[in-house]
């Protein structure tokens, strides 16, 4: 079994800079688990990490695809796989890091996300039937059948919405059921997991300046260029928090204040929810920051002499 670190937590925590300087210090190469970041042209919106911010540290999955492209949990783990190893060729030590924990899930169970069959007649009567009755009338049906997945699925999330009403018409299983299978399984990899949270009001707070700073640094002018260019609110990459709200007010459906205040309501409701996910999630190390006095480098120090300890990397030996 292979080495895999993984740093994740709520969005604003500081995962980006902490897992930078963790994979100096191990001689890491770190793979994002962010379903935004992937995009080209997306920086501000999606907080991309920056070229110096990288300090040299190899990063994959970052703006490998255009805006129209599609990207999904499958081409995630397709792509993500494809990286480790190279990673692994090069004998140095996979981070995944990022807040998409559904990405995450996915590579370190190795779900089958294996689809039934070609049949695309379902999909394409459930996609008519959310731009007739909405996103709200889909979710009731997917709250009917599977109770379970209706709680962990955002109603506006309707691709995920119809793939479980659909799996569940094409084999009579609740996909919430395939899910907890699939999440039983046991991880490939000789992983390490931890998730990095502080106390709920500094993460709002943090939440609220990073949205300020991105409309200073130039969010609308972003959303009006992809806007410019093609891009429309049915994209994957335009649901994303950040691009739909500003699109929303380009579109002249709300004003910018209104935007912005629901830019950082959802937000705080996202990184709530991702707490929650994490929550759920075996085998976690949680990294609270007031253990630590809210002191990076201690944080660091604790993870560096774990990882070191696991791994033997404390005595130059290989886990090759």
């Amino acid at each position: 079994m292979k080495p895999l670190i993984i740093l994740t937590g709520p969005t604003a925590v500081g995962k980006t800079t902490l897992s930078v300087r963790l994979a100096k210090a191990i001689g890491g190469e770190i793979i994002s688990a962010d379903s935004m970041q992937v995009y080209r042209r997306m920086n501000i919106g999606s907080a991309k990490i920056t070229k110096e911010e990288m300090m040299g540290i190899p990063h994959h999955l970052i703006d490998v695809l255009e805006p129209n492209e599609e990207f999904n949990v499958t081409v995630f783990q397709e792509m993500a796989k494809a990286s480790l190893e190279e990673i692994y060729s090069r004998g140095n030590i996979p981070i995944l890091a990022g807040g998409t924990g559904f990405y995450i899930q996915a590579l370190l169970n190795d779900i089958d996300f294996t689809e039934n069959g070609e049949d695309t007649s379902i999909r394409e009567e459930l996609e008519a039937l959310a731009e007739e009755k909405g996103a709200e009338h889909l979710h009731g049906i997917l709250l009917a059948i599977d109770p379970d997945s209706a709680k962990q699925i955002h109603a506006n999330n309707i691709k995920r919405v119809i793939r479980a009403i659909e799996y569940h018409r094409q084999t009579g299983e609740c996909i919430s059921e395939h899910n907890k299978r699939e999440r039983e399984k046991k991880s490939p990899y000789d992983f390490l997991y931890y998730v990095v949270n502080t106390d709920r009001d500094i993460l709002y707070q943090r939440i609220d300046q990073r949205v300020d700073q991105m409309v200073e640094q130039g969010l609308l002018e972003e959303v009006k260029e992809l806007k410019a260019s093609g891009c429309t609110r049915n994209m994957v990459s335009m649901q994303g928090l950040g691009y739909k709200e500003i699109l929303d007010y380009l579109q002249g459906d709300c004003t910018l204040s209104d935007a912005i205040y629901l830019l950082k309501r959802d937000t705080r409701h996202f990184a709530k929810r991702q707490i929650t996910w994490f929550k759920r999630e075996r085998d976690v190390r949680w990294l609270n920051l007031p253990d630590f006095s809210y002191d990076q480098d201690k944080v660091l120090e604790s993870m560096v002499k774990e990882i070191n300890e696991k791994y033997g990397l404390e005595n130059n030996e290989s886990w090759k």
